[in-house]
């Protein structure tokens, strides 16, 4: 598998409305793939592949793959140079504290640390060290002193700086939510094309800005296709870990892809889960059924848009979701693209 492409795109920051760096790293993965690509005025990258079988009004099939990572958006720099914050996308603040972040701007990047303002360890009470602060009393620190106002501004963008790493047939990076489903749309046409085979539907991928502040590009971007069936693919959780119930796991990593029923923004369309489902047992695809009580995916915003569309998800189970350790295996990956490839050479 494509593990260094998977690298350069969790590698690449793009927070909700700053998904250029992204985009311009995917457009040139996609040379060849698409029989036109499009930048619409959400930022999305809308990519379509035509019916090869010349096929008089296809089924149109939309992959939605959502490019930003949760970040941070400057909102204030002092005169000493702390940088003030405003969170893009769900955090836990429990797991911000002491964390190397970039800070990206329109003339370079700066590496910063990012911490919590109050008393540290030696000199705190025990009182202290209890309390969990919420994401605005979190700051952000680059080396600078008040230099730091003339390089960093009102808008400029923050995001977590850790490298991708492979723990045997596990892949451990930040923002596998939802670079994971970038690969996974530019890996999908590309063992399409490799197959040869004609499909007869219009295959159209959306590489989606803004999922995390509400699937906003996705929204956009499916009134424009208005799609016959949208597939949103995206990560869910996977709590098959210490101190959580057997019942509230979601996914387990290494079981397979998961066929994503329900989340609180949508409902998938039982049929769909069932032709997908005949297709995962037919190719010995492993698959596990899952349900998310809680967060939204792009799916609900191609099953909404103008009149309607059959929506499902196809998800791969996340361990430690929307931290700068999320977890994924390699198989449940792999897995989710030999679905949609062979779901597609069907339609």
């Amino acid at each position: 598998m494509n593990i260094e492409l998977l690298r350069q795109l969790c590698e690449t920051p793009g927070v909700p409305g700053r998904e250029h760096r992204v985009r311009k790293l995917i457009e040139t993965e996609i040379a060849g793939l698409f029989d036109e690509v499009t930048t619409d005025s959400m930022g999305s990258l809308l990519c379509v592949r035509r019916s090869r079988t010349q096929a008089d009004k296809p089924l149109k099939v939309m992959l939605l793959c959502h490019m930003d990572e949760i970040g941070f958006l400057v909102t204030h720099v002092s005169e000493k140079g702390w940088i003030h914050i405003d969170n893009v996308g769900g955090f836990d603040p429990r797991t911000l504290f002491a964390r190397r972040v970039k800070v990206c701007t329109r003339d370079g990047d700066y590496p910063g640390v990012m911490n919590a303002g109050g008393r540290p360890l030696h000199i705190s009470s025990p009182e202290d060290r209890k309390k969990v602060p919420p994401v605005k009393e979190f700051f952000v620190d680059i080396g600078l002193g008040a230099e730091t106002r003339s390089k960093v501004h009102v808008g400029d963008f923050i995001v977590m700086d850790e490298p991708l790493v492979e723990m045997g047939d596990r892949i451990v990076s930040k923002a596998l939510d939802n670079r994971m489903a970038c690969w996974l749309g530019i890996e999908t046409i590309r063992a399409l094309e490799r197959s040869g085979v004609d499909h007869a539907c219009e295959i159209h991928v959306a590489f989606t800005t803004q999922e995390e502040v509400g699937c906003r590009g996705a929204k956009a971007a499916s009134f424009a296709v208005r799609p016959d069936i949208g597939i949103g693919v995206d990560t869910t959780l996977a709590c098959d870990t210490p101190g959580v119930p057997e019942n509230e796991t979601v996914t387990m990593l290494g079981k397979g892809v998961g066929l994503h029923i329900k989340d609180s923004s949508f409902i998938a369309d039982l049929d769909l889960v069932d032709e997908f489902e005949a297709v995962a047992v037919r190719e010995k695809i492993p698959f596990q059924r899952t349900i998310l009580t809680a967060g939204g995916s792009d799916s609900s915003a191609a099953q909404q848009a103008a009149a309607g569309a059959r929506a499902i998800g196809i998800a791969v189970g996340t361990r430690y979701i929307h931290t700068v350790a999320e977890m994924i295996d390699k198989t449940d990956l792999l897995a989710a693209r030999d679905l949609l490839v062979a779901y597609l050479k069907d339609k």
